[in-house]
């Protein structure tokens, strides 16, 4: 079964592509937040018990505090829904919220002619000749490449996290030097959190990823229902995904590197600080 492999390489290359071209340091830049208003002391009779969130308190939040989720996209295309930056007041998923996230990104318009362009190269690999070639070979291994994806997304993010109150999420560190932040990403294939906030074996993810590989047994070709190859279609699975939190990672700091340049770009020479001039 090539097409996780294809998956594998595609987003190797795009995020290898991105740091040559982008010139990424190292050490990724940090965004310091704006200073924080000075606020004057509420009265004691308008102060909240611990715990609780004011009106005004929930108001100021961001989107991806108060769902747990986010809008992101990686490479403004691909969806990012369960990546979150900022950790610490980001609550915690139920049951319905994984399962609902999910389907938003395995169903999500841009999946199709993803899942198409995939299917295209198989077919020109004649990968898997079981299904042949032609239209009706195409379209076998179109769905065949849906189901493969859309079932380990539900396992991974969904299915498992929900029986074993695991997150699905994946936490950016943005700290410390690109071997840190590469080294910690590819951790969280085997550590994640619990949905009470502590750290466990990564279950949902390891586990998940076999259970996907065993299920496609049933619609590949008789050829590729070998013990070896499920293994394979397993370890290049995990292996994607490993690829996918090194590019969930640094994305933050590649679309601030693009966003600095436009800005630079749209900026006429007279108004640009004069430390950019001297460049």
């Amino acid at each position: 079964m090539i097409n996780r492999r294809l998956m594998t390489n595609f987003f190797f290359f795009a995020m290898l592509g991105a740091f040559l071209s982008l010139g990424l340091p190292a050490r990724a830049q940090q965004q310091q937040p704006p200073p924080a208003q000075q606020q004057p002391p509420a009265p004691a009779q308008q102060q909240t018990q611990p715990g609780a969130t004011s009106g005004d308190d929930q108001s100021r939040r961001s989107p991806e505090e108060q769902s747990g989720t986010s809008k992101d996209r990686l490479f403004w295309t691909l969806p990012n829904f369960l990546t979150v930056e900022n950790a610490a007041q980001i609550p915690p998923l139920t049951t319905g919220q994984k399962y609902k996230v999910v389907a938003r990104s395995s169903f999500d318009p841009v999946e199709y002619p993803y899942v198409g362009f995939l299917a295209g190269i198989s077919q020109a690999q004649n990968s898997e000749p079981g299904y042949g070639q032609g239209a009706a070979g195409y379209g076998k291994r179109y769905g065949a490449a849906f189901a493969d994806n859309t079932i380990e997304n539900f396992m991974t993010g969904a299915v498992l996290p929900s029986l074993l109150r695991q997150d699905p999420r994946y936490y950016q560190s943005g700290k410390g030097s690109f071997l840190h932040r590469a080294g910690y990403s590819i951790s969280r294939i085997f550590v994640t959190r619990t949905d009470s906030g502590h750290n466990q074996f990564n279950v949902s993810e390891v586990a998940g990823a076999a259970i996907a590989a065993g299920i496609s047994n049933a619609y590949h070709p008789a050829g590729d229902r070998t013990v070896s190859n499920t293994m394979s279609v397993w370890w290049t699975q995990i292996g994607w995904d490993a690829v996918a939190t090194v590019v969930k990672e640094f994305w933050p700091d590649i679309r601030r590197k693009v966003h600095k340049k436009k800005v630079e770009a749209q900026t006429p020479a007279s108004e640009q600080p004069t430390a950019l001039k001297s460049k």
